[in-house]
């Protein structure tokens, strides 16, 4: 690694501008890569707005589908940000594209999650089947799920026992929050119901799963180098970046700290102080095109 002076690179200056002028589209986590909690930091929305000038798109990811795309919509919209539906990106939707790509005929779903990622599977055009063993799914989809019931947890278990494909939107075992108690996450759930059948997903959305990219790689069109994914976390947003084979970007104002980084069994490409290091990274190598 160079020495960090706002940023360090893998690669050379020369090369690193080289590298970022294929960028069309970045990829951008949201808890300490665009804000921290319920504070925007202060170089996003300019970071933003050099995006839209040089004609460069941008998404923001999130590995937390308890909350609706409107849910989230509205809490940028909250903190100054008007983004659309189509800039927003959630392991539900990605969980709904590979459903999509490899289920194609799957209609019927036991969903174990939220009213509000529920009311997304809807407005998908699919079915969310009742706690009956008469109602039968073509698969289950197992979530980070705030309403957890006893009972419908039984019932995607006895479903996963009998075989049905089954997926989880995502890998986190914890939801974090700064309240005195564990928010108990999806990868956990699914323990549970390994423990109860001897069975693992099928697959696991969310970052660090390629697929994760993959949806908005297709979406729009892109190329994976022509991708940046920015985060705070190594063993998500950078471990996905790798998987994918997308441009890597740890930026450190979130949690993992630069010691960190550089002692990863696979380092980001480039590590950042903030977005906007990467902002004025992104303006001198002529990425987008039109500035």
């Amino acid at each position: 690694m160079n020495p960090f002076h706002r940023y360090s690179s893998v690669w050379d200056h020369g090369t690193l501008l080289q590298r970022l002028s294929r960028i069309r589209h970045v990829a951008l986590d949201m808890d300490g890569t665009i804000y921290m909690g319920s504070e925007l930091f202060p170089w996003t929305q300019p970071f933003l707005d050099g995006l839209r000038r040089a004609g460069i798109g941008y998404s923001f990811l999130t590995n937390n589908p308890s909350k609706s795309i409107a849910d989230y919509l509205h809490r940028l919209e909250g903190m100054g940000i008007r983004a659309t539906r189509d800039e927003m990106y959630t392991t539900t939707l990605a969980t709904i594209d590979y459903l999509r790509s490899r289920y194609p005929a799957a209609r019927r779903l036991f969903l174990l999650g939220t009213p509000s990622m529920i009311s997304e599977f809807e407005a998908a055009g699919y079915v969310s089947t009742e706690d009956s063993a008469e109602d039968v799914p073509d698969a289950v989809v197992v979530a980070f799920d705030m309403t957890l019931a006893y009972d419908r947890l039984c019932r995607a278990a006895w479903w996963v026992g009998q075989g049905l494909p089954y997926l989880a939107t995502n890998p986190d075992r914890v939801c974090p929050t700064n309240r005195p108690t564990i928010l108990v996450d999806c990868g956990s759930i699914c323990a549970a119901i390994e423990h109860a059948t001897g069975r693992k997903p099928d697959i696991t959305l969310g970052k660090p799963d390629p697929n994760m990219l993959s949806g908005i790689l297709q979406r729009h069109g892109l190329r994976a180098e022509e991708i940046a994914m920015v985060g705070d976390r190594i063993y998500t947003d950078i471990e996905m970046a790798h998987n994918a084979g997308a441009l890597g970007v740890l930026v450190l104002s979130g949690e993992t700290t630069l010691e960190v980084a550089e002692q990863a069994p696979r380092r980001p490409e480039l590590i950042a102080e903030h977005l906007g290091v990467l902002g004025d990274l992104l303006g001198e190598s002529g990425a987008g095109g039109h500035r």
